[in-house]
């Protein structure tokens, strides 16, 4: 496995704008960090489930067809292709008027089985990255449970600095935009290098 390509995947994708790093930063603008931490810990619980989830079933699919490594391979490469795009090309704006009970432990881990991007991501990075190198149960769930936890290291991050990525993302989006997604084309370009 490629670790450059996998890290630069797995970060990129989880400090990025997306559903759980909005959810965290105005949670934490509206009721504390450390209120906060309860969704935190919940998107890294229903992400550890996710993840397993995502890599019993590429599994499922490596062992009933083999061939479908490269299909898999290719179609999580498209996939990060098009994810460089749509960060290139977004806007700033978090959601606004959510009401206090989205901000619990339950809200944050059933926020991943209706949150498209951590699905994909689940089945990317696993298909990508871990399965073609790594099958066993024990190391599917080291890897499941290492990227729940970068998943609550991420939106514990929006949480904590949510003004000051902001403030950033507002003054310099353009270029951090551009950086992230050059980044993923990397990691996209890698899978075959």
């Amino acid at each position: 496995m490629g670790f450059v390509p996998f890290l630069l995947y797995v970060l990129v994708t989880s400090f990025t704008p997306g559903p759980n790093n909005f959810m965290a930063m105005s949670n934490a603008s509206r009721y504390g960090f450390g209120r906060t931490l309860r969704f935190s810990l919940g998107v890294g619980a229903g992400f550890f489930v996710i993840v397993l989830l995502c890599s019993y079933f590429n599994l499922f699919l490596y062992n009933l067809i083999p061939t479908i490594q490269f299909v898999m391979s290719l179609l999580g490469s498209a996939y990060m292709i098009y994810l460089a795009f749509k960060i290139i090309r977004s806007k700033p704006g978090a959601p606004d008027g959510e009401p206090e009970s989205l901000n619990s432990f339950a809200a944050g881990a059933m926020l991943q089985f209706v949150n498209p991007k951590a699905i994909l991501y689940g089945i990317t990075v696993t298909s990508t990255f871990i399965l073609p190198f790594y099958q066993s149960h024990l190391s599917l769930i080291l890897f499941s449970l290492g990227l729940a936890l970068v998943g609550v290291l991420s939106t514990s991050s929006w949480a904590l600095f949510g003004s000051l990525f902001q403030r950033f993302l507002s003054g310099w989006q353009r270029s951090f935009n551009l950086l992230m997604g050059l980044l993923l084309i990397y990691s996209a370009a890698a899978i075959f290098m």
